[in-house]
């Protein structure tokens, strides 16, 4: 359940990719020396004697991140949700192997491929499988400074890019993103402070929200937004809380965002009798998400967050505005 909740959505690298665009000019030759140090999981760095020339991605994000940083044509090993193709933002279609479908490792499949850099930074990986994936390849793993699945964003393009000898360039894409961050909070003063929940729905009785370390929830504290204490504690160390329909007053906050991703699930949530008595509903301060903004949120890398804030900033400002009348898109 863990990893289903990590990727709904799962949709496709190269449709979310798509719609951030291109970047306005190819990357140059800015590779730093080798051999490089990443400092990854506990104690145990990965070591790169030189540039990996045969990489396999284990979670679509660390997958986004290597076709970013311009080591499309260096994959090997892909996890499904990663389309194939010949676009710049796809993996390339020939030979490339699912090695972790649904962020599962085929470790023989990975063993199989001779790579010379495994990349998991965003697959929830176990200190088992780290330990045996190592024993492959100088293997990157989240570290282990956050929880599960809990990794910022800035710190993974920053391990991936040191990996691939890119440390320039990747700081360069993080510092963009975060320009984008400074100049939304200066615009919109209203999200700063306001409380928010990212929310789901498991099945008929439990719905929950994500985390204040997940990444969806940190596009919202990067805004100045806050994570209600109540939803931290139930997660605990944990990316997700979950809990009842019948406690769906949790979720009642300034701003009530839906990720939707399975067919009909929107009617679903609309339909309930207990949402409907929510204020954040009756006071027009809900969002649901689209899928290609779910798979965004939920990506959550240098590619798809400008995407994902061009679209959901005027939906966060006409929520967060303490106008009723105000119409979310």
């Amino acid at each position: 359940m863990r990893a289903c909740l990590l990727v709904l959505p799962l949709l496709s690298v190269a449709l979310v990719a798509s719609a951030c665009g291109e970047r306005s000019e190819p990357l140059g030759e800015l590779e730093q020396p080798y051999p490089v140090t990443v400092q990854g999981a506990g104690d145990q760095p990965a070591v790169l004697r030189g540039k990996p020339e045969r990489i396999v991605a284990l979670d679509p994000g660390s997958a986004e991140l290597v076709i970013a940083l311009g080591a499309r044509d260096r994959l090997v090993g892909i996890p499904s949700g990663v389309r194939q193709g010949e676009g710049p933002r796809m993996a390339k279609p020939e030979a490339v192997q699912v090695v972790s479908p649904n962020l599962t490792v085929r470790v023989d499949d990975v063993a199989a491929l001779e790579p010379d850099l495994i990349v998991g930074v965003s697959s929830g990986m176990t200190a088992e499988e780290y330990e045996t994936l190592s024993a492959i390849a100088p293997t990157l793993a989240q570290s282990g400074a956050f929880i599960d699945y809990g990794m910022p964003w800035q710190d993974q393009t920053r391990m991936i890019g040191e990996a691939l000898g890119r440390a320039d360039e990747a700081e360069a894409m993080i510092a963009e993103v975060e320009d984008r961050y400074a100049t939304i909070r200066a615009d919109v003063p209203d999200l700063d402070g306001a409380e928010a929940t990212v929310s789901y729905v498991m099945d008929e009785s439990q719905i929950g929200a994500y985390g204040p370390e997940d990444a969806r929830s940190r596009l919202l504290t990067d805004l100045g937004m806050v994570i209600p204490p109540e939803i931290a504690d139930l997660a605990g160390d944990q990316f997700y809380s979950q809990f009842s329909r019948e406690q769906i007053d949790l979720l009642d906050r300034d701003v009530l965002i839906w990720i939707t991703s399975e067919p009909g699930i929107v009617e679903r949530i609309k339909a309930d009798p207990l949402r409907q008595q929510l204020d954040a509903v009756a006071q027009g301060r809900e969002i649901f998400l689209t899928d290609m903004e779910s798979g965004a949120a939920s990506f959550s890398s240098v590619l798809s967050l400008p995407y994902l804030l061009d679209t959901l900033v005027p939906k966060l400002a006409a929520a967060a505005d303490g106008d009723p009348a105000t119409p979310v898109s």
